[in-house]
């Protein structure tokens, strides 16, 4: 009967604290956007990721300095 007086407690603590972490989640936007990221996955990117150097020009400033 002794121990229950010590896990009781101990459980509301961590019950608290888990609360608290779902709590913080939903207030800094963790679950604002579920599906985004596996929508962006699968499209594609036109911009090419690597800069093109202009032969020609002399202000380009791509891959010259």
């Amino acid at each position: 009967m002794r121990i229950l007086y010590l896990l009781i407690p101990m459980a509301l603590g961590v019950v608290g604290m888990a609360l608290w972490a779902f709590l913080w989640a939903v207030r800094n936007g963790q679950f604002d956007d579920l599906e985004g990221p596996a929508h962006r996955i699968l499209m594609d990117d036109d911009d090419p990721c690597i800069p093109r150097y202009r032969a020609g020009r002399k202000d380009d400033k791509s891959l010259d300095e």
